[in-house]
């Protein structure tokens, strides 16, 4: 927001005058040497960076985004020992060896598809005569976080570009280079990593994050796409988002269900991160000058009003970086999972004690809106510090679920009811 004063003609001619004298005289001066000892001036950040607008006292000052290990953790160093389920559910490794493995899709011949955002591969898990394994399919791409699979082809989205490979499970041992469907996305780095989903209507759903913690953006940020799957028509199909990385749709109404993030810097325990649902093309979601559906923005908020945006359904947290997220359709879990919805949480960066590193399970009511949020896996944060970072969730054709881990570069898959045991 830009103040504007005014004063009399006097005043001003006066203090330019000043202004003119006091400059030529420096200029006259030598520069003065740096004071002994004192310290170097501090560097700009880029554009985006996710501490700009860090609070300047020492608590705040200890708090940055936390780097996980650059290479996927081997089998045996994995968590799982620590991970807790409700009773009567397993949680087991399906799969390992996967650097940062992010957002997964299914192919209807049973592949497993993994997306990545700090490395450059998309990989498939491969389940053959019971035996899975792992394989890189792509190589080379820039942040591609999200995988969509419809009729034999993946989707692949990456920093600014969509891209797909037609029938990708008969290429698995020699896949060719991704053909690029949709180049139209912005390339700002900061929330510039996709989610992609393909929705009931047969159309490819794309999220653009907003290009910082919270700013006044261009009319190409903070929304929803949506587009045919060959990369035609694209349209803005949700506004007022600040950053998704999951969604999906009401198995019952077909309505879109999604996570957001909430801005960074305001305090500790606001604004939580919402679940929101669309109703219809074209709502606004608040972001970024109404947080949470009932907090005006102390930056950007003025002379807004939150009851003119859309209100989210469910509150998921303070910085909790709720991401992707499935509804329930399966028939394994017990009734009470039915049409609920699985969410990873990846868990706070700028909290003093973290919050989040688990999966939740948000049970609704009959006109939609959240009934309640319970634990489901618990043990990813561990006195205060990560040993695992949940992603993604997918279902898979049994009923069973898949989490994906990108601190470790593993997904496991937890089923419900007594495990068998191999005969011996």
């Amino acid at each position: 927001m830009t103040n504007y004063t005014t004063a009399p003609r006097s005043l001003l001619l006066a203090g330019a005058l000043f202004g003119a004298f006091t400059f030529a005289a420096a200029a006259q001066q030598p520069a003065a040497p740096p004071a002994a000892g004192a310290a170097p001036a501090a560097q700009p950040l880029p554009p985006g960076s996710p501490l700009i607008g860090r609070p300047d006292n020492e608590a705040a000052a200890k708090l940055a985004p936390v780097a996980g290990p650059p290479i996927a953790a081997s089998p045996d160093k994995l968590p799982l020992a620590k991970l807790k389920v409700p009773a009567g559910f397993n949680i087991e490794v399906y799969a390992a060896g996967m650097a940062n493995a992010r957002s997964m899709a299914l192919s209807d011949k049973g592949t497993v598809f993994v997306g990545s955002r700090l490395v450059d591969k998309v990989y498939a898990i491969t389940n053959k005569d019971g035996k899975r394994s792992v394989k890189v399919l792509a190589s080379g791409l820039y942040r591609p976080n999200g995988v969509a699979f419809k009729n034999g082809t993946l989707y692949i989205a990456e920093l600014s570009q969509v891209s797909k490979i037609d029938k990708v499970d008969d290429v698995l041992d020699s896949p060719p280079k991704p053909t690029v469907i949709y180049d139209k996305l912005p390339k700002d780095e900061a929330h510039g990593w996709k989610f992609i989903a393909i929705g009931p209507d047969n159309k490819l759903y794309v999220p653009v994050g907003q290009p910082g913690n919270v700013v006044l953006h261009d009319a190409d940020h903070g929304q929803i796409r949506r587009m045919n799957l060959d990369g035609s028509g694209a349209e803005v199909y949700a506004l007022g988002v600040r950053n998704t990385v999951g969604f999906d749709w009401n198995p019952e109404t077909k309505q879109m269900y999604f996570t957001d993030n909430g801005r960074d810097w305001l305090s500790e325990t606001v604004p939580e991160d919402e679940l929101n649902r669309v109703t219809k093309a074209g709502e606004h979601f608040g972001a970024p000058y109404c947080l949470q559906g009932n907090i005006i923005d102390q930056e950007l908020g003025w002379g807004k009003d939150c009851k003119d945006y859309t209100a989210p359904v469910g509150l998921m947290g303070p910085h909790v970086a709720a991401l992707g997220m499935r509804f329930y359709t399966g028939n394994m879990f017990p009734k009470t999972y039915k049409d609920a919805i699985f969410v990873a949480r990846h868990g706070s960066w700028n909290k003093s004690k973290k919050q989040g590193g688990d999966v939740v399970v948000v049970k609704l009511n009959k006109d939609g809106t959240v009934k309640s949020m319970e634990p489901f896996i618990t043990g990813f944060l561990e006195d205060n510090k990560y040993i695992g970072r949940p992603v993604d969730v997918m279902q898979l054709k049994d009923g069973s679920i898949l989490v994906s881990d990108d601190w470790n570069g593993a997904v496991y898959r937890i089923t419900y009811g007594k495990q068998k045991v191999a005969a011996q």
